[in-house]
């Protein structure tokens, strides 16, 4: 009998065994980590475009997904579209670069870009239409940062994960 998130238990031998059955997104997952490169494996080099946003959500979730980590998605995706939308406004760069790394307990999402210059969390107001960006980033990831390189920086976020 085929069970949720594409397991299966089968009896073989007087025991019981989880057999892994791919399922139709994770099927789809695969093709778009084929198609555009997997960044928990290597940075991903995406172009400074806001159609870029769509891209690194759906590398991040089909991550996620691949970590067994689905319920991290909505926030990832939200987070990840903010350090990218920054990454595309705000540098001038042609690329960007996108990698995801994971630790006992803990995710992080990177965005690397060749600018120097600093993202800065304002104060936000009731009735502000933008600069939200960081506020949520701060107030959604258990930690944040950017990292100066000789050449750019990379702005990040983490959030804490319970390992099983």
């Amino acid at each position: 009998m085929a069970g949720r998130g594409g397991f299966e238990q089968s009896q073989r031998f007087g025991t019981t065994a989880a057999a892994w059955i791919p399922t139709p997104q994770d099927q789809r997952d695969a093709n778009t980590l084929d198609l555009l490169g997997n960044p928990s494996v290597d940075e991903i080099r995406l172009t400074s475009r806001p159609e870029s946003a769509s891209t690194a959500r759906r590398l991040t979730l089909a991550v996620l997904r691949l970590w067994q980590l689905p319920h991290l998605g909505e926030t990832c995706e939200l987070l990840v579209s903010e350090l990218v939308g920054n990454a595309v406004r705000h540098t001038g760069a042609r690329t960007f670069g996108l990698r995801m790394l994971r630790r006992r307990g803990w995710i992080r999402v990177e965005v690397r870009d060749p600018s120097r210059g600093l993202p800065c969390l304002l104060p936000v107001r009731e009735l502000d239409i933008s600069g939200r960006g960081l506020f949520l980033i701060d107030k959604l990831s258990d930690r944040w940062g950017v990292d100066l390189l000789p050449r750019g920086k990379t702005t990040w976020f983490e959030l804490r994960v319970v390992d099983r």
